[in-house]
Parts: C-alpha cells; structure tokens; sequence
C-alpha cells in the first residue's frame, strides 16, 4: 500500500500513519528495521515523542521516532531563514525613442545605473512610431550605445531583437565578485 502525500507542508503523525509496516529510525538515528505500524507507535508512546512518516514513496515507509513539535519549529525557523537571504530581482523598464536627445538620453542612463546598483534587472525599449521602422538600424545603433555605456555595471542577458514596433534588450547586473 502506497501512501500518497496531501500535502508537502502536512506531514503524517501517529495515527494518521496507516499502513502495516513501517522501517523505522529510532530518536538517536539508529535503524531498528521493519516493524509492525502498531509497535511502532508504542515505542513512540513509550519514549513520550511521536512517530513521523518521512519517506512515504518508499516501500515500506520511512518513519523516525522524534519530538514533532521541536522538528517543525526547526523547519519552520530554517524556511524563515533561507526566505530572509532570498533576493528578489526585479525586472524595471526605461523607454527611448530612437530621436532622443543627449540629456533625454543621458537621464535615462542615469536611472539605469540606479536600477543596476539595486541589483535590479533593465529592460531596454525603443518604439518606433511612423516611418521610423523603415530605419531600425538607428536603433540598433542606439541599443548598442547604451550597452557600452552600462557594460562596466551590467552585462547583456538578451541580446536586442526586434518585435513589431518594440526593440528590446534585457542588462542584468554583473555578480560581485568577492
């Protein structure tokens, strides 16, 4: 009999455990073998801790005598740690105009440094209106200049494509190197 996990979070305790036989892991980390599921709990019982399924997949079971409640206090504390050092990357938008002019364009770089410093992604895009899409290689042009501007901070992830009017680029900034 397989026991299929509800739920990653919710583990099976006790008598929620409802197959024959378990192999079971003693408090200390010692394998006591396969044993029948109610010896099992009583061994648990006897000792004052409970009796945690943790490898339900396998055949038989994996359950581990141990304090429940001082495992999930752990784990939750371990969770809370690793989402405290997880760092979010955002993905910011600046948009240019293939005519931008030299202060126009040397603001927007401006925020783009801004972006990179914060450990930001930038996503570069220059719309076309009209007859400009006659002359894309202005924006490449551009597309490259800025590129150069920014490659002491950040490196191109996605090179500049062309979709309809949009020419995009994607900078992400470089991994400090320590």
């Amino acid at each position: 009999m397989k026991i299929s996990a509800k739920n990653t979070q919710q583990q099976l305790i006790n008598e929620q455990i409802r197959v024959p036989q378990v192999r079971l892991i003693d408090m200390d980390g010692s394998q006591c073998g396969i044993v029948d599921t109610r010896d099992a709990l009583l061994k648990a019982y006897d000792k004052g801790l409970d009796l945690v399924l943790m490898a339900g997949s396998s055949a038989p079971p994996v359950c581990r005598i141990m304090d429940f409640g001082k495992y999930r206090f752990e784990r939750e504390k371990k969770e809370k740690e690793m989402r405290k050092r997880q760092v979010i990357i955002e993905l910011k938008e600046i948009k240019f105009s293939c005519r931008i002019d030299t202060h126009d364009f040397n603001t927007k770089i401006g925020h783009a440094h801004r972006f990179l410093k914060e450990g930001n992604k930038v996503k570069v895009t220059i719309v076309f209106s009209g007859r400009e899409m006659n002359h894309t290689n202005i924006g490449y042009e551009l597309m490259n200049k800025i590129a150069s501007t920014c490659d002491e901070q950040a490196t191109v992830e996605k090179r500049p494509s062309l979709d309809g009017r949009y020419m995009t680029m994607i900078l992400a900034p470089m991994q400090n190197k320590q």
